[in-house]
C-alpha cells in the first residue's frame, strides 16, 4: 500500500499543475495513474487526489470535476456516462471502530458507480456501496448503502427522495 501511495504522490502533482485545456496530457497522466488506457471521451478538471490510482476503473464519457478525492484501495468502478461534481469524495477504505484495532488494519470495500449516474457537488460515497444506473446523488449527501437504479437520493445518510423517470 505504501508503494502505491508513493507512486500516486509522484503522479498527482504533475496532473494537478495542468489546466482543463490540457485534456490530452490529463488523460495521459490519468492513464499512468490508473494503469489503464483512458478513453478520449474522458474529462477531468484538476486538482484530483487519490491514494493509489491503480484500483480506479473508468468507462467512456466520464466527467470528473475539480477537487475530487478517490481513496481506491477497495476498488472504484465508474461506468460509462458518469458525471462527478466538484469536491466529491469516493472513499473505499476505513479503519475498525474499536480503539485498539484502529491503527492495526485498514478495511477496504469496493464502490461501483453504474452507467449514467450523476454524483453532485460535495457528496461522499463510503466503501461497499453501488450507485444504480441513471441515479442522482444530491449535493452534500453521504452514501452509506446501495442506491437503487433510477432514483434521486439525498441527505446524511442518503435516503431515496424519489424515482427518476427515463
Amino acid at each position: 500500500m505504501l508503494a502505491s501511495v508513493k507512486r500516486a504522490m509522484a503522479i498527482t502533482p504533475a496532473l494537478n499543475r495542468l489546466t482543463f485545456a490540457d485534456a490530452d496530457e490529463i488523460r495521459t497522466l490519468f492513464s499512468d495513474l490508473t494503469g489503464q488506457e483512458i478513453d478520449e471521451s474522458f474529462s477531468l478538471i484538476p486538482p484530483f487526489y487519490t491514494t493509489g490510482g491503480e484500483n480506479i476503473r473508468v468507462g467512456r464519457n466520464v466527467f470528473i470535476n475539480q477537487n475530487c478525492t478517490m481513496y481506491d484501495l477497495g476498488g472504484i468502478d465508474i461506468a460509462d456516462d458518469v458525471m462527478i461534481g466538484p469536491n466529491v469524495s469516493i472513499i473505499t477504505s476505513s479503519h475498525p471502530v474499536e480503539p485498539s484495532q484502529r491503527r492495526a488494519s485498514v478495511i477496504a470495500k469496493p464502490i461501483v458507480i453504474e452507467k449514467n449516474v450523476w454524483i453532485a457537488a460535495g457528496a461522499t460515497l463510503i466503501g461497499g456501496v453501488t450507485v444504480g444506473e441513471n441515479s442522482v446523488v444530491a449535493a452534500g449527501s453521504v452514501v452509506t448503502r446501495d442506491v437503487p437504479p433510477n432514483t434521486l437520493v439525498g441527505g446524511n445518510p442518503a435516503r431515496v427522495i424519489r424515482s427518476i423517470d427515463g
